[in-house]
Formats: structure tokens, sequence, C-alpha cells
């Protein structure tokens, strides 16, 4: 709304009403102060809930049994035998000798033709192997549209025997120009030879068609079918239950390569199938070689001196000249005097992984103890942790509050700079958790959480300050925990009875008293967790959940009710001063009459 006013009287009446309206706008400016103090008051026990949260996490891993039954293992040589045990091994020494590694099947071809190039096609390359192996395939090239003038055109397949199968190799391709078609006639080989203008030829190996003319772009080569030579063969492998691993029905896995494939690409995709078989070609040799992926004697369930690899068609077995009679051998060897066989170098008996790593007829010893450094250091960064969290929480709820700084209005913020308005901002949320009475509960609940005694526990520990945990003599830490000296009598808690330390911190029970110290502090962090989103609620909650939230929304309501009054009571001044510009106009017109009649 423009307002043009003052003209009659002077006065500048858009300063005055301002100025009034400062008056009547200090109680909008108290609530939106309110607004602001109760959304940083929300945010703060937030952020102590994430605190919370963060830390009941870390808490739930000292829960797990692994946390307190690390194993560390030694072997007597690990260039012989390496070992890693899990928590459930039990402490104890083993001594394995007499060890014969497990070997994988391999399978070695005859030496190829050494004119054999293995990057390049095998159909190329046709005369080095018998024509029994290959085996035509019938593929239908849907038509083309060309986008470009061209005469060369590539088909999707090479290694091509003929072009519309039913009738020769000698045919004709059809193509269609502005919807007059043209027959060409086919030639196909290695070479092209000087082409008329209504002959096309196909290069058998790369399946690349060249045409005598040029074709225009929108043209289409019609639909055709021709013959492609392909490589099919199956090879056969058994799991280590003997069971053969292949999709066929007799469980061997198929292949079939188009013969543009080069010998390289073949066995880099053999050797990348689910067959389980490493395949390369080896240049110094001219052989191929095939080995399994697993050791052991892998064979069929219903002979076990057969073949651990089983190859089938002409490539593998008549090119190639695979051995059937592949076999792997199992690892044998003798552990604490017991003798035994295993089909991998990897195993696992009693919770300890073993790796062999040589043959050897001698001894080596592996020894199984409890990992007391790796406890120790999970026992103390969880204590460290713990200090963390209640230094910041007694940070919050220890803060002053510093009353001479309130939330700044716009106004008041406009006269500041970004530096100064950011310091007064950290003073007005200076202090916002003072006292909290939620907080401050479940701070002195934890405190009760570690120092009382856990009933049940087997051995001798039942308190903290049994293995060398207690609270800080220092009171301006506020109940941290300090371990006491370098951590000495903490080890020695660990290495005597790490059964009875464990059960102090992860001891599951019905009442409060038989549980352990972490599930005490996780039930006390969840109802300390649950009451702060009764009064703070979370992201995801509306207003109505929570206490600060309806009590937001409440001063929302206020300060848009408080505004339309403001909004009348400006139109009411500036009505009233409107009236007063009438009157003075009115006077000063009558005046002006007056003085007329007297001049």
């Amino acid at each position: 709304m423009v307002r043009v006013s003052g003209l009659a009287s002077g006065m500048d009446i858009d300063q005055i009403v301002s100025d009034l309206m400062k008056a009547e706008r200090m109680p909008i400016d108290k609530m939106k102060k309110q607004k602001q103090t109760l959304e940083w008051q929300r945010d703060d026990y937030r952020s102590m809930n994430l605190l919370l949260s963060e830390f009941n996490n870390l808490a739930f891993n000292m829960t797990l049994q692994s946390s307190y039954s690390s194993k560390t293992v030694s072997s007597s040589d690990e260039t012989k035998v390496k070992a890693a045990a899990t928590s459930s091994a039990a402490n104890a020494s083993y001594t394995l000798s007499n060890v014969t590694m497990a070997t994988a099947a391999q399978s070695i071809s005859t030496s190829i033709d050494s004119s054999m190039d293995p990057t390049k096609s095998l159909w190329s390359q046709r005369g080095s192997m018998d024509s029994s192996v290959w085996t035509e395939k019938t593929v239908e090239q849907a038509a083309i549209t060309l986008s470009a003038d061209t005469s060369t055109v590539k088909l999707a397949k090479g290694a091509i025997s003929a072009v519309n199968q039913n009738t020769g190799t000698l045919n004709s391709i059809s193509v269609t120009t502005d919807g007059t078609s043209k027959e060409y006639k086919v030639t196909i080989g290695t070479k092209a030879e000087t082409l008329s203008s209504d002959e096309v030829f196909i290069n058998e190996d790369t399946g690349e068609m060249t045409f005598g003319t040029t074709l225009t772009s929108g043209s289409t080569i019609e639909a055709f079918s021709y013959q492609q030579n392909v490589l099919k063969f199956s090879i056969t492998t058994y799991d280590s239950n003997g069971k053969a691993t292949g999709d066929n029905t007799d469980g061997s896995t198929p292949f079939e390569f188009d013969g543009s494939t080069s010998l390289n690409t073949l066995l880099t995709q053999i050797s990348n199938s689910k067959v389980g078989i490493s395949a390369f070609f080896d240049e110094g040799t001219n052989k191929v070689v095939m080995t399994r992926k697993d050791t052991g004697n892998l064979s069929s369930a219903d002979s076990a001196d057969g073949s651990n690899m089983v190859f089938s068609g002409g490539f593998l077995t008549g090119f190639l000249q695979l051995a059937g009679d592949a076999k792997g051998t199992d690892a044998k060897f003798t552990l604490n005097g017991l003798e035994t066989t295993r089909k991998s170098n990897t195993f696992t008996t009693g919770g300890v992984t073993y790796t062999l790593q040589n043959n050897f007829t001698g001894d080596v010893r592996v020894n199984v103890s409890n990992d007391t450094q790796k406890v120790f250091d999970t026992i103390k960064d969880f204590v460290t942790k713990y200090n963390e969290l209640i230094e910041k929480i007694n940070g919050k709820i220890t803060e002053e509050r510093d009353r001479n700084y309130q939330p700044l209005t716009d106004e008041e913020r406009e006269k500041l700079t970004d530096k100064q308005a950011e310091q007064w901002d950290d003073k007005a949320k200076s202090g916002l958790l003072k006292g909290d009475s939620i907080l401050s509960s479940g701070l002195n609940q934890m405190r009760s959480n570690w120092y009382a005694s856990v009933s049940g526990v087997s051995g001798g520990f039942s308190q903290l300050t049994d293995m060398g945990i207690s609270t800080s003599a220092n009171y301006s830490d506020r109940g941290k925990l300090v371990i006491e000296g370098d951590g000495t009598k903490l080890k020695e808690a660990i290495e005597k009875d790490p059964q009875s330390v464990m059960d102090l911190f992860m001891k599951s029970g019905s009442t409060t008293s038989e549980k352990g110290i972490v599930r005490r502090l996780r039930d006390t962090i969840t109802q300390t967790v649950s009451k702060v989103e009764q009064r703070a609620g979370r992201s995801t909650w509306t207003s109505e959940q929570f206490l600060l939230g309806r009590n937001l929304k409440s001063v929302n309501s206020q300060i848009t009710s408080f505004e339309s009054r403001l909004t009348q009571v400006e139109d009411r001044y500036y009505r009233q001063f409107t009236a007063m510009e009438k009157a003075i106009q009115n006077a000063n017109a009558q005046s002006a009459q007056l003085s007329q009649y007297f001049s």
C-alpha cells in the first residue's frame, strides 16, 4: 500500500507510525526470541540424544563375546604353516607333521602348430585344425537401415560359410532404396576382387560386406540368414561332494564360441566361467594348460578314482588333445598324532584355521592363547568413549546461562557484522540445558551402572574396582573412569580369568543386579533417549508428538495472531493521521477564504 501523508501538517507521518509500531512490536519480538530459544533447546537435546545413541551402538559391540575372547596364534615356522583362531578356539598347543600339500588337477594339451597366433581369430587359422571341430550355426540377420552413404557394412558375426543355407553359397542380398529393390550377387571369401555394381563381397573371417556400389543413406539391406562356424564343447568338473557343477542334464558346463574368437579370448572366458578352471596358452611350449582352481581330488562321487576334469568336443579332445585322466591330490598331514586329509591347503578345525605353505616332514607347533592386549585395548577404548560422552553431557548441563544475551531480532542482526552475530548467538545458546533433570538423572544412573556389583558372575571379579578401574579422584572430572596405573591390574585380570571379565561386562539377566555393566548401560541409555525424545522429539516427528514441538506450535500461533493485530493497529494509526491531515486541510482552506475578505 502506498500512502501519501504529512502534506498538510508538514509532519513525517511514516516515521511517526514506525516509531509507534516499535513499541507495539515489543511483545512479538519477545515471542520470536522465545521461539528461537525453544528451537535451540530442541536442537541441543537432539544433539545429546545423538551422542547417547552413538555410544549405545558402541556398547552393543561390547555385548559380543568376540570383544573379550580374542585369540593370538603363533606358529613355530610360518614358512610351513600359518594359522589364525576364532574366539571359540581353546587355548592349546597343536603339532603338525608329515605334511604333503594338496594339489590341483591339471591337464596340458599337445603342442599346437607353431604358426598359431593366439591373438587372431581361430577361423582365420582353421587350416591348422581338423574341419570336424567346427559346427555350423544359422544366424538370422535383421534388416539394416543405413544412416549414411557407404559401401561397407559389417555383420554381427564372422566365420561365415554360406548365405541362405537352403539354396547354397552363391545367392543374392536385396537392398531397398526409395521403394525400389535391387539384388546383389554374393561372393564369399577372404579377399575381395574387383566388384561389379550388382555384386557384394562378404569377408568370411570378419563378416564385413563390401558392395560394388555406394549405398545411399536411408537404404535398407533386407533381412537374410547365413551360416556361421562355431566351436562347441563342454567341460565337467566336480565339487568336494563329488557333484557335477554344470547346468546341462549330465552336469557338464557348455561352451560356444564363434569362429571370430581368438584362442586367448576363449581361454579367458573359460577361466571366468563357473566351471572352476584356470586356462592359459603358453607361448614358450605352444601348449594350453587347464588347472582346477580348487585343490584336492575332486572327482565324481560315482567314481572316486575318476578324472577331476572331463572334456567333451572335438576342439578340446581332438585339436588340443587334453588328457581325460587329470587328478588332484588331497593334503595329508598328522595333527597331534592323528593322520588325516583335507581337500584344501586351508582348513579349519577346533576354531583354528591352518594354511599349509610347504611340504615338510618335521614338526611345526601352533600355539593358541588369549590376546590379552587386544581385549585390554577394547575395554580401554570403551572407557575412553564413555568419558568423552559424560564430559560432553556434563558440559551442557553445567553450562551457565547468560541472560544478558537473548536471541537477536532481524533488525538487531542487521546492525552487527557476521562475526559479531555469530559470537552473540554462541552466548545466547549457552546454558539452555543447564541442570536438566533428564540428562542429570541419566548420568547418575550410568555411574551407578558401572559400580554396582554384578551378581552371579563366575570367577573372582564382580566389580570394576576388582579389575583396576575406578572413578577419578578429581571432582572436576565429574565421574570419569580411570584405569589404574599402566593397566597392569586389568591385564592381569583378563589373563587370569577372561570369563569373569566378560561376565562382568556382558552377562545377561532378568534383573538389573544380574545384568553385566554394558547391558545396564544400554538399558539406561535407551530409557534416557526415550525421555529426551518425549521432550525434544526426532527430526521425523510432527510437532504434536513432543513437548517442545507443542510449545513451538503454540508460540507460532501467538505470533501469527499478534501479527494480524499489528496490521490492524498500524492501519488505525494511519487512519487517525489521515483524519488529522484532512482537518488541517479544511482549516487551511477556511483560513485562506477568510483572508480574501480582509484583503
